[in-house]
């Protein structure tokens, strides 16, 4: 289900149920001549779509702005940064209005410089906010001091665990360690994101232009195909569907 769709009962139940609530985590960055600016987000989006039909998620509208970085282009190529700082406390926003809404089983997804799973700083930015709002959290519910209390006795035997405040928000690659390694790799503009987005949303991809990038990192794009987004999306699902409970 998608939340801008749902009515309050329906919000409600979800509530009760700790129905995963997801976000997907995106940014608005250049990505050569043959992709959307979009593409980042869209990859993100068109795998929660199929998500949806195994599963009962509520799927959140995409944070479309990110920290996307000047890092392949600069602002005169469409690419929207936003500075890292205020991103982190936009994030904080979102997530504290889940929680203190009691949302307590939420997933934050980023694909954008999640390469070997790596703490890139929008990644980063996610994990401080969520870490920041349950702290916060704990605090104004149970009080100062609310770790040392005897209810907390149990408190490393539910780390981990969906008693655990900590577990509330969890921040994950769209692409995982295990199918980043043993199926695609990563890439920017090339073979995999372009693969992924002719599975996904074939309609925002425009293979005549690759003739015009000449960028390095854009050329394995030469290589992409329906059929290896096809095998990168079933991998991905299937990673996102034991991970995400």
């Amino acid at each position: 289900m998608q939340l801008l769709d749902i009515f309050f009962k329906e919000y409600d139940e979800a509530r009760e149920k700790k129905i995963p609530f997801v976000i997907p985590i995106g940014t608005i960055e250049y990505h050569t001549r043959h992709l959307s600016s979009g593409t980042d987000t869209f990859v993100i989006t068109g795998v929660l779509r199929e998500l949806e039909k195994r599963k009962e998620i509520i799927v959140c509208p995409p944070v479309w702005y990110g920290v996307a970085s000047y890092a392949v282009a600069g602002p005169e190529s469409g690419t929207i940064h936003v500075d890292v700082d205020a991103y982190e406390q936009y994030i904080y926003c979102i997530l504290k209005s889940l929680v203190y809404g009691g949302i307590k089983n939420i997933y934050c997804i980023p694909h954008h410089q999640t390469e070997n799973a790596g703490l890139m700083p929008m990644t980063l930015a996610c994990h401080k906010a969520a870490k920041k709002v349950i702290m916060e959290y704990l605090e104004d519910t149970q009080g100062p001091g609310w770790w040392g209390r005897d209810s907390y006795a149990d408190y490393y035997e539910n780390c981990g665990t969906s008693d655990d405040p900590f577990s509330y928000i969890k921040v994950i690659p769209l692409l995982g360690a295990e199918v980043q390694e043993k199926v695609c790799g990563f890439d920017h503009a090339g073979k995999v994101e372009t693969s992924m987005m002719l599975s996904l949303y074939p309609e925002r991809v425009d293979l005549s232009r690759r003739k015009d990038n000449t960028e390095w990192y854009a050329q394995s794009a030469n290589e992409a195909s329906r059929e290896f987004g096809d095998e990168i999306v079933r991998h991905t699902l299937e990673y996102l569907d034991k991970t995400i409970q």
